[in-house]
This record gives C-alpha cells, sequence and structure tokens, in this order.
C-alpha cells in the first residue's frame, strides 16, 4: 500500500474541511441569518469568512462597512455592529477591547477578532492566509477565555502591544504575550520590551510569553517573565496549575 498512509491523512483532512464549512453554514444560516430574518444573507457570510480569515487582527466598525460596500453590500454601520454581537451571541467569534480604565476610550479603539475553534479557521481559509502566529495567538485566546471572564489586550504609552490582559476574580492583572519563537534578537527585544513596559504601567510583577517550542524564565526590574511552550501552557491551564504556578 504505497503511498496510502498520505492518502489516509489526505481522506481526514478533506472530511474534517467539509464538516467545518458544513457546520459554518449551518451556524450562520440557523442562528443568525433565520433567527434574526436578515434580507442580505451574503453580506453575514462575507463578513464571517473576512473575520475568519483576520482571526487576531485588529478591526474597526468603519473598516468593516467598507469592506462590506466593496463588495457590494450596502450594509448601514449600525447593522455591522449588530453582526459583531450575534456572532459573539452564537459562540463563533468574539471582540477584545483594549485595556483602559474608561469604557468610552476602551470601545472607541481599534478592536481585535477571534474565533471558537482555530482548526475551523484553516478549514475555512485559503493555506495562502494561514497566519500560524495569528493561530497560535486564537489557541491562547480560547484557553484564557475558558478560565478569565475579563480579557483586554494593552497598548503601552510607547504604543506597544501586549496580547493579552487577564482580570481575576480578586481583580489581578495578569500579562500573555503570544510569539512563536523569540531566536530573532529584534523579535525577543521587541516582546520582551512591550511586556516590561506593561509590567511597569500596570503594577503587574509576573508576566508570561507563550511560545511554540521555547522555554525560560527571566528576572527584571519590572518582575519575572516566564517564557513557555503552548502545549504546556493548554496542560496546565486545562489542569488549572498554570495560574497557580505564576
Amino acid at each position: 500500500l504505497k503511498g496510502g498512509f498520505p492518502e489516509v491523512q489526505d481522506a481526514e483532512k478533506n472530511i474534517r474541511i467539509k464538516i467545518h464549512q458544513e457546520y459554518f453554514h449551518s451556524l450562520l444560516f440557523r442562528d443568525i441569518v433565520e433567527r434574526y430574518d436578515i434580507p442580505h444573507p451574503a453580506a453575514v457570510v462575507d463578513l464571517a469568512r473576512k473575520l475568519t480569515e483576520d482571526v487576531a487582527s485588529m478591526y474597526t466598525l468603519n473598516s468593516l462597512t467598507k469592506y462590506l460596500n466593496l463588495m457590494g453590500h450596502k450594509v448601514p454601520k449600525n447593522s455591522v455592529a449588530d453582526y459583531l454581537r450575534w456572532f459573539e451571541d452564537a459562540y463563533f467569534l468574539f471582540t477584545l477591547r483594549i485595556y483602559d480604565a474608561s469604557f468610552s476610550k476602551s470601545n472607541a479603539n481599534p478592536k481585535k477578532i477571534y474565533c471558537i475553534d482555530h482548526a475551523m479557521v484553516k478549514s475555512l481559509t485559503s493555506g495562502i492566509l494561514i497566519n500560524s502566529g495569528h493561530q497560535l495567538e486564537n489557541m491562547v485566546f480560547i484557553a484564557l477565555r475558558r478560565l478569565f471572564s475579563e480579557i483586554y489586550y494593552y497598548k503601552t504609552e510607547k504604543k506597544q502591544e501586549v496580547d493579552f490582559v487577564a482580570i481575576t476574580h480578586s481583580k489581578e492583572k495578569m500579562l500573555f504575550q503570544v510569539c512563536e519563537s523569540l531566536l530573532n534578537i529584534k523579535t525577543r527585544t521587541r516582546e520582551l520590551n512591550a511586556l516590561r513596559q506593561a509590567m511597569g504601567e500596570l503594577g503587574v510583577s509576573k508576566s508570561v510569553i507563550i511560545t511554540s517550542h521555547e522555554e525560560e524564565t527571566s528576572t527584571w526590574p519590572e518582575g519575572t517573565i516566564q517564557v513557555t511552550p503552548v502545549w504546556r501552557f493548554l496542560l496546565e491551564m486545562n489542569a488549572g496549575s498554570f495560574t497557580q504556578n505564576l
């Protein structure tokens, strides 16, 4: 059976893609289009596809409305806001706001988008469009969402971005950065500097960088930064022991 094993893999991949695509359309039409009696469902589908392709990326209502208009959908901005809320109600796509003491400022800033299933993202998008770093970030977001009801992203005073600020029940802040690899010195410097700035500004003494494979712990004037591979992070998060070790 020469070549049989790759053929089995291809068959399983095709089945997975078909299941995800069927679920995608069923979710949109059953939970959104039919429930809210949307007269132009194509706009909902096109928006959902764009956001799925852009997981872990920034968006604004204006940019999404402009995109739909360019696609030929005459959809007002308030309808786009409704679609986003319905995606979240359907437990499909989730919006992340910037961390700011002012709700109005937080709500006015660009937001980030995440999908409930990173595997479905791979099935719904072209391989050319898949950003493995964004996929990793999406995976981490879903894991954090199981434990924290309040999650934000953060921009430091020097405009450095930290992927996640998670707020515990006791209102303690926890910082998480996601980066596939820290081997590149420029990448390492950027990610560490962003966390250090955020730690100083938010008064956080411990933070985490989640990578594909790397693991280390470093101490800085602002506090301790733990680098951990995603497999360990996910296992310990599921066991409830990760946050206890921080």
